[in-house]
């Protein structure tokens, strides 16, 4: 019996490697290998002309010690992922809470209205419009209607507004795949529960929230942490979309617009991939702080 059964554990756990092999191989092929390939090249010089030559640790020490550009990218990320991470985070948390109390119609219509902008192909031109710099732009028609200005403000050239009206853009479009994964985490919990915590003397809502909502989506809380950490330090289409590339006294350049321009444009391929690496250890301790915090909150 025992053996009988040791050899049907077998065949199962062979079929479920063969059933993961097609995404295991995508994964290792389109995920793994570009993040190795990445990280070794950082250490070379490369012009996709020449064959790559080692370089040692130039590349990094050129990036932090005589790249301008870079410092100014990685402070203007910083303060990107520090201000919409957070907030983004909790309005995705929040939201998703709220509708979890609708009834099921009007939460399927309430998460397809807040889920659209993020996935919406001409909100960058809505967004043009809105911060226009002249006084048809709707911000400045009404800053100008109401007498707070006088003459129209450049919202998307002047350097001093850039970063603020990208700010602004990421948390409208903070409602995204991490949103969704909180909408199906929310559902998932048994009603039990709360009808246990009543008993136990939960009184409110808020109760409910802090001592059974959130410990039991842990692995929600997670993967939502991990997109929108991803998200906020990876930001650079909203900023050549809206302020263009370059902007104007590098107000939008980050992290992943440095990438750009040196990858893309100059193809200084090796060193456009030493940035890579950094801004993929910035990601991977940002997350491994979160995940940290998360466990603290649902109380792993």
């Amino acid at each position: 019996m025992k053996k009988r059964y040791q050899t049907q554990n077998a065949v199962d756990t062979r079929d479920a490697f063969i059933m993961l092999a097609p995404f295991l191989l995508l994964f290792v092929f389109f995920i793994v290998a570009p993040v190795v390939i990445s990280i070794v090249l950082g250490f070379t010089y490369f012009d996709m002309i020449q064959m790559p030559s080692f370089v040692g640790l130039d590349n990094y020490i050129q990036l932090f010690l005589n790249d301008d550009g870079f410092i100014k990218a990685l402070s203007n990320t910083m303060v990107f992922a520090c201000i919409t991470g957070p907030i983004c985070y909790l309005i995705s948390f929040i939201v998703a809470w709220m509708i979890s109390f609708q009834k099921r119609a009007l939460r399927t219509l309430i998460t397809f209205l807040f889920y659209a902008p993020s996935i919406s192909g001409n909100m960058y031109v809505i967004w043009s419009y809105i911060f226009s710099g002249d006084s048809y732009g709707v911000i400045n028609a009404i800053l100008m209607q109401f007498g707070f200005i006088s003459t129209p403000i450049q919202w998307l050239t002047d350097a001093d507004y850039i970063l603020s009206v990208i700010i602004v853009v990421q948390i409208w479009m903070s409602l995204g795949t991490g949103f969704l994964s909180f909408i199906a985490g929310l559902q998932n919990i048994d009603k039990t529960m709360y009808e246990a915590g009543e008993i136990d003397g939960i009184k409110n809502r808020w109760q409910q929230l802090f001592y059974i909502t959130m410990p039991s989506m842990g692995p929600q809380l997670q993967f939502g942490a991990v997109m929108q950490i991803a998200s906020s330090f990876s930001v650079g289409s909203i900023a050549v979309a809206l302020v263009g590339f370059p902007s104007t006294d590098d107000a939008a350049n980050t992290i992943v617009t440095h990438i750009m321009d040196y990858g893309n444009l100059r193809y200084e391929l090796g060193y456009a991939c030493a940035i890579s690496t950094v801004l993929f250890i910035i990601m991977m301790a940002a997350n491994a702080l979160i995940t940290k915090l998360l466990k603290i909150v649902t109380k792993e």
